[in-house]
């Protein structure tokens, strides 16, 4: 893991770019990602905008990307406070699929959200990337299919509130319906609404079981 995060520290410190956080002494990688990650987060409480906040966490976290692909190339498995900032960070600032990498590790590790997070990994994951997908929805510029579709899968064994799975569910089959995948939207919508029957789907299902093709005898 050494090689690759030392060419980016000094990478760093050859740019001297003091908005990441400036030169890092310490020669341990795990040490250095540590003491970058802390320098990063003091950055960010001094910014009120979300926006703004967005758009920092998109300039710093190329500097995570060396430390989050020797983690994930070496499944040792262990806790890492810093690769589950980055992976919250990443949905933060629009990057779906990273985040997802990093939650399909997690997950297959069972790791913990860092101390400041009461929500366990899995729900998580499923609320936050639900909640992307409704900001999405409202801008209209859905989030992929795929995204969703993956999401659901890798926290489906896991335990979370209904209301979190249902708003998954919701924007899965919102998805779903834009792809014309009119049965299987219907299927996440009832789910959305078994789980919770404040999800406003009602309408959404009615209008879809009218394209949907009548069973054979309901005559």
């Amino acid at each position: 893991m050494g090689n690759r995060w030392q060419q980016k520290r000094l990478q760093v410190q050859a740019e001297n770019v003091s908005e990441y956080g400036g030169v890092l002494p310490n020669d341990h990688p795990r040490l250095q990602v540590q003491m970058m990650l802390r320098q990063h987060q003091r950055d960010l409480k001094r910014l009120q905008s979300f926006e703004r906040k967005a758009q920092y966490k998109q300039k710093i976290l190329p500097l995570y990307v060396p430390w989050v692909d020797e983690v994930l190339k070496g499944q040792s498995g262990v806790q890492d406070d810093v690769l589950m900032f980055v992976m919250l960070w990443r949905i933060d600032a629009g990057d779906y699929a990273g985040a997802l990498d990093i939650a399909e590790y997690a997950l297959k590790h069972r790791l913990n959200m860092p101390r400041q997070q009461s929500r366990t990994t899995g729900c998580a994951v499923a609320e936050e990337i639900a909640d992307a997908a409704s900001h999405c929805y409202a801008k209209k510029k859905p989030m992929a299919l795929p995204l969703l579709a993956r999401t659901l899968n890798l926290t489906l064994p896991e335990d979370m509130p209904d209301k979190v799975r249902a708003k998954l569910y919701k924007y899965l089959g919102f998805s779903q319906r834009a792809h014309h995948q009119h049965q299987q939207a219907y299927h996440s919508l009832t789910r959305a609404l078994a789980l919770d029957k404040n999800a406003g789907v009602k309408t959404d299902i009615k209008q879809l079981a009218k394209s949907l093709p009548t069973p054979k005898g309901d005559d």
